[in-house]
């Protein structure tokens, strides 16, 4: 039988040990504390007198570049390239401090940047969930998108979005997993809750083609470092029923005020990153959250509008499966955002990372992963009743269209204008009295 003793931190390392302490040290402090200029640079620009909820989440989410952004060989490389300048560091700080018995007290401390960081990083992304908005319900563009014309990172993020109340479980145990790092108590409990849980959102990525895996993968090897220091005891306590004794090393300070030092650095890093972003999180969620434009759009317009009739240089199109210049039908949404559906060529945009605009103009999450429409911002003069059109895809942000409107009632508009190639058009717009089963609920019947 193990003695408890045996348990307990020993006050003589290994020299294997101390080698992998020191390559570790220097690795995870590469990994989670800042060295970056653009990181102190975003840092400087933040406007402190009114920091908006997605700079406190860029500051959250950071983790070490070193290639070129957009580098085919970035991410995953860069954690070889810190793990060599941690071999050779760890190399150097043996040969210079032979002496060394052990790293207890460093180790605390190495444990407790780890912790920090791991914490931000997982609520930053928790509180988005717990007030559900990384994942939004679907646009009623969305909704009549076919599955093919969707990429599979799309579908899975559609998927969740449908179900408001599982988004909020998600974000609620992913957040209380972040607080439960914060005490060093219940940083094993918190660690072994991400690490099932953000390994799931690993896998997610990767089956679902997302572009967070390397950052979820990072995460998780954070979670695993953390369950390290007790996984020995876990396994004495739990599968060997052997006698096991509790973590015992403490931070030593060696004067009053650094206690008081660190109580008020910790209280303000909580403050920070949970109660200020937890409070502007919500605030956003209560203005209709932030991947969907806040502009309304035309009013009594949002519905799904059969083309009835469409005319381009004074020549009429008759409806066709494969014209690619006769719209098929268009989509009003309650912000200013009309999408088109024709058989002209959709460069697609395919960004798939968690981004936080404050310009309408910039979120691109209700076109992007989609094909088979185009996306149009618009504003209105209304004295003239005249929209101005804007294709959202940055792959063609060059096509602009000028139409003018006539609502004979309130479910017709009339476009007359000039479209992207400076042709004109004429088109009669019929709302179809669409119902959606998703929105309607299973319990309430549909008359088809």
């Amino acid at each position: 039988m193990t003695h408890p003793a045996n348990l307990l931190p020993p006050q003589t390392w290994k020299g294997s040990w101390k080698l992998l302490f020191r390559f570790f040290f220097i690795y995870f402090v590469i990994q989670c504390i800042p060295l970056d200029v653009k990181y102190f640079n975003t840092l400087f620009h933040i406007h402190w007198e009114e920091p908006g909820f997605g700079d406190i989440f860029y500051l959250a989410r950071y983790s070490p570049k070193i290639l070129p952004s957009g580098s085919p060989f970035g991410g995953f490389a860069d954690w070889g390239i810190i793990a060599f300048i941690a071999l050779i560091g760890a190399l150097i700080w043996s040969y210079l401090d032979k002496q060394r018995k052990e790293y207890n007290q460093l180790y605390y401390w190495l444990r407790a940047i780890v912790r920090y960081r791991l914490a931000i990083g997982v609520i930053a992304y928790g509180l988005l969930k717990l007030f559900p908005q990384q994942l939004p319900y679907p646009s009623i563009s969305q909704l009549n998108t076919q599955y093919g014309d969707l990429s599979a990172w799309k579908i899975f993020a559609m998927s969740t979005g449908v179900v408001p109340a599982m988004e909020t479980f998600l974000g609620l145990v992913e957040t209380l997993a972040g607080l439960l790092l914060f005490s060093r108590r219940t940083a094993t409990i918190g660690a072994g809750i991400i690490i099932t849980f953000t390994g799931n959102v690993f896998m997610s990525n990767l089956a679902y083609e997302g572009g967070e895996y390397v950052y979820s993968f990072y995460l998780v090897i954070l979670a695993l470092f953390l369950l390290t220091y007790d996984a020995l005891r876990i396994v004495n306590l739990l599968t060997l029923e052997l006698p096991t004794a509790p973590n015992t090393v403490r931070p030593y300070f060696a004067k009053p005020w650094h206690r008081t030092a660190r109580i008020v650095v910790k209280t303000l890093f909580v403050f920070f990153f949970v109660g200020l972003y937890g409070y502007k999180t919500y605030a956003s969620y209560r203005h209709n959250g932030y991947q969907y434009p806040e502009t309304p759009g035309l009013a009594d317009a949002a519905g799904i509008y059969n083309v009835t009739e469409f005319r381009i240089n004074n020549q009429e199109l008759p409806y066709s499966l494969t014209d690619t210049v006769r719209w098929k039908d268009v989509v009003f949404e309650k912000w200013a955002t009309l999408s088109i559906r024709s058989n002209r060529y959709v460069h697609p945009d395919l960004a798939n990372t968690e981004e936080i605009y404050g310009k309408d103009q910039d979120r691109n999450y209700e076109l992007a992963g989609a094909v088979s429409r185009h996306y149009y911002t618009y504003g209105i003069d209304e004295s003239r009743r005249v929209m101005f059109l804007q294709n959202k895809n940055k792959y063609h942000q060059q096509e602009r269209l000028v139409l003018h409107y006539t609502r004979p009632d309130s479910s017709r508009i009339i476009f007359s204008g000039i479209n992207e190639k400076q042709d004109s058009v004429y088109v009669v717009l019929d709302k179809i009295n669409k119902q959606y089963p998703l929105i309607e609920g299973r319990r309430k019947p549909l008359k088809l």
